[in-house]
C-alpha cells in the first residue's frame, strides 16, 4: 500500500498540490482525457481523492488546472495602437500553443462539448481571458481609437473565436500581424 502525503489543515499543501497536477499531467499524456479520472490521478500522486475534490470539485476544473499551470505570462503588451496590441495578444497565445499545450486545450474543447463539467470550467476560463482582452480593448478606446458605439467586448469574442479556430484547424502557424489586421478592421477610427 502506498502512503499518502501529509495534510497541512485547511490550506491547500504545495507539495501536494504540486503532485497532483504533475499526475494530472502525466495521465493527460499517457492516456488522452478520456483516461483523467480523479482516481488515477489521486492514486499517482498518492493524494486522497477528498483532496482534489475539494481542491478542484470537478474533473473539468483539474483539467483547466493542469493548463492553467502550463500558461504562459499573459501580461499583454501596449504598443500604443489597437491593431499591434492584438497581434502581440495573438503572438503570445499562438507561440504558447505551439510550444507544447495546443493538444491539452483543443482536448479541453472537445471535451466541453459532451462533459459539463468541463463547459463550465472552459467557460469560466474563456471569460476570464475575454475579460483581460477587454481590458486591452478598452486601452483603446481610452485613446480614442475605437469607432463610436462598438462594443470591446465584441472584438475580444472575435479575437477568441480567431484564436480556437486556428488552434483547432492546426493552424497556430498563422501570421498574429494579419489576423490583428483581419479582426481590428472597421473598429478603429479613420
Amino acid at each position: 500500500m502506498t502512503e499518502k502525503r501529509a495534510s497541512i489543515g485547511a490550506r491547500r499543501n504545495p507539495d501536494t498540490e504540486t503532485a497532483v497536477l504533475d499526475a494530472a499531467a502525466e495521465v493527460l499524456a499517457e492516456k488522452g482525457i478520456s483516461g483523467l479520472s480523479m482516481e488515477a490521478v489521486a492514486k499517482r500522486a498518492r493524494a486522497g481523492k477528498a483532496t482534489l475534490y475539494r481542491w478542484w470539485p470537478t474533473r473539468g476544473a483539474l483539467l483547466l488546472a493542469v493548463y492553467r499551470r502550463m500558461k504562459f505570462d499573459d501580461h499583454y503588451p501596449d504598443t500604443g495602437a489597437l491593431e499591434s496590441d492584438i497581434a502581440g495578444v495573438l503572438a503570445l497565445v499562438l507561440d504558447h500553443w505551439r510550444g507544447g499545450t495546443a493538444q491539452v486545450f483543443r482536448s479541453i474543447i472537445a471535451a466541453a462539448q459532451a462533459e459539463p463539467d468541463v463547459n463550465a470550467a472552459l467557460t469560466e476560463f474563456r471569460l476570464e481571458r475575454r475579460d483581460a482582452l477587454v481590458r486591452v480593448i478598452h486601452r483603446a478606446e481610452a485613446r480614442g481609437e475605437l469607432a463610436p458605439g462598438l462594443a470591446p467586448e465584441a472584438l475580444a469574442d472575435a479575437v477568441i473565436a480567431m484564436l480556437w479556430l486556428k488552434l483547432l484547424s492546426d493552424q497556430t502557424d498563422a501570421d498574429p500581424a494579419e489576423l490583428a489586421r483581419v479582426l481590428t478592421h472597421g473598429w478603429t477610427q479613420g
